[in-house]
């Protein structure tokens, strides 16, 4: 059998050599209908969507009433954005090939990539007493509601679909998205919870659930359902990348290493796997291993800015910062609208004592994300550092401008206000800290190490609290 497999895999490339050279005009080449029809197949799983028109073309030159070979024609047009001449080869293909299912449901979905979503609805649903397998049709009409923005038609059908075949994953990944535009996915556990009594077995059914946790934030509750769904099938490797995610968001980041690891064990390594598992490294501080699967992924793609990011950030997290600041720019220089980059540089470069481009990059990661707490609290940090009280305090005030209800915004505010010797301004600000987050006031305690002035915030805390 393993024999016969590669036997076809090397005939398929021989017949793809003499295709292209016949392309380049060097020979004439004849080729039987299902060796075209594999060319074709070929290119477009490559993505070489040029050479699958030319094989389509070429095959139908010499065997015009193949309706493989139309309906891949027809796809490619419409791929291409050339509806009306992709719906005119599917009228031509429905001339010799009336009533054949499979050009009807190839109509209705260019007809809803052309934007016809009604005319494609109805030759849809038309299909479906005489189709054997309707949760591909229910699913085909789904995505023409879906791209219509009639969202609770679309879920009927997704539902449908899934009706006729709990492991249609197309059908279930759509739902799930539907219901999130919706804002019912919370509505929804009953669904996936009947899914699963259903058929307990079926891991998509529990992995489906654990996409509609993990929107809600429900961790633990995700993390219970994508391992469910890896037990059941032990090589479900987006379940594990999902699981790995969930982790990283309950901030166990040994157990999301693991799942990332069974992740590259049972699919394609991706520059995003590697990244995810480089974060999972650099949180246990592991960074030299981090370093090494951020490498990965930039080898697996050189465009990958997230793996230049995720070298620069563990370089600068033990002190390289001389070796970060390339990785940091290279990460920008491919994305210069991430925020999160911007503020490690402006970080990295105020160690290396760059003040003025450490300055000019948290302003810029200030303009891109302006309601990001973190980066008014590293910049005005720089600032009081420098013994800049003042200006430390401008910036985090700049930060409650922008959000008003953050209590460590207000608590930097009161100790800056404090070192600054403004103790009435320090105390409105403490005030308002102590209302939004109480418990938070223990951050006080980091910038005043002298006892005495614990002792003396503490006591206006402690007022506080009483009253």
């Amino acid at each position: 059998m393993e024999q016969e497999f590669e036997e076809r895999e090397s005939d398929i490339k021989e017949s793809i050599q003499r295709f292209e050279r016949m392309l380049a005009g060097t020979e004439i080449q004849f080729f039987d209908l299902d060796v075209y029809e594999q060319m074709v197949e070929h290119y477009m799983e490559e993505g070489n969507l040029d050479n699958a028109m030319k094989a389509c073309e070429a095959g139908l030159d010499n065997f015009p009433y193949s309706l493989e070979l139309m309906l891949d024609k027809a796809q490619l047009l419409a791929n291409s954005g050339k509806f009306e001449e992709s719906l005119e080869l599917l009228d031509k293909a429905s001339l010799y090939n009336p009533n054949d299912l499979d050009i009807q449901y190839m109509l209705g979905s260019v007809l809803n990539l052309s934007g016809n979503y009604e005319q494609s609805v109805q030759v849809l649903e038309a299909m479906l007493e005489a189709a054997d397998e309707k949760d591909d049709i229910y699913f085909q009409i789904g995505q023409s509601y879906q791209n219509w923005g009639k969202y609770e038609q679309a879920v009927d059908n997704y539902k449908k679909s899934i009706q006729h075949n709990i492991n249609n994953e197309n059908s279930l990944y759509e739902l799930a998205f539907c219901l999130d535009v919706m804002g019912e996915l919370e509505n929804s556990l009953e669904y996936y919870q009947q899914l699963i009594d259903r058929d307990p077995y079926s891991h998509n059914a529990w992995y489906n659930i654990g996409i509609a946790y993990s929107k809600l934030n429900r961790f633990e509750e995700a993390a219970n359902a994508y391992d469910y769904a890896t037990l059941i099938k032990d090589d479900f490797a987006s379940a594990y990348f999902n699981l790995g995610n969930t982790y990283m968001n309950l901030g166990q980041f040994a157990k999301a290493e693991e799942a990332y690891i069974s992740t590259l064990k049972y699919e394609e390594p991706t520059p995003e796997t590697y990244c995810y598992l480089g974060a999972s490294l650099e949180k246990q501080h592991r960074h030299a291993e981090a370093i090494t699967k951020y490498r990965e992924a930039v080898r697996l793609d050189n465009l990958w800015d997230e793996g230049y990011f995720g070298i620069g950030s563990c370089l600068s997290d033990i002190d390289k910062w001389h070796e970060a600041i390339p990785f940091l720019r290279k990460a920008i220089k491919l994305n210069d609208q991430n925020a999160e980059y911007w503020l490690v540089l402006a970080e990295t470069e105020y160690k290396l004592g760059n003040s003025i481009s450490s300055i000019e990059a948290f302003e810029k990661a200030t303009e891109l994300d302006p309601a990001s707490a973190e980066i008014y609290l590293q910049w005005s940090l720089v600032m009081f550092d420098q013994g800049n009280f003042v200006r430390a305090n401008e910036i985090v005030q700049m930060g409650i401008d922008e959000l008003p209800r953050e209590a460590d915004l207000y608590y930097r505010a009161a100790i800056y206000l404090i070192h600054s010797g403004y103790y009435r301004e320090a105390l409105v600000n403490l005030e308002a800290a102590l209302t939004l987050n109480y418990d938070r006031h223990v951050v006080l305690f980091d910038f005043f190490p002298d006892l005495e002035k614990q002792k003396a915030l503490y006591k206006i805390i402690e007022q506080y609290r009483k009253a």
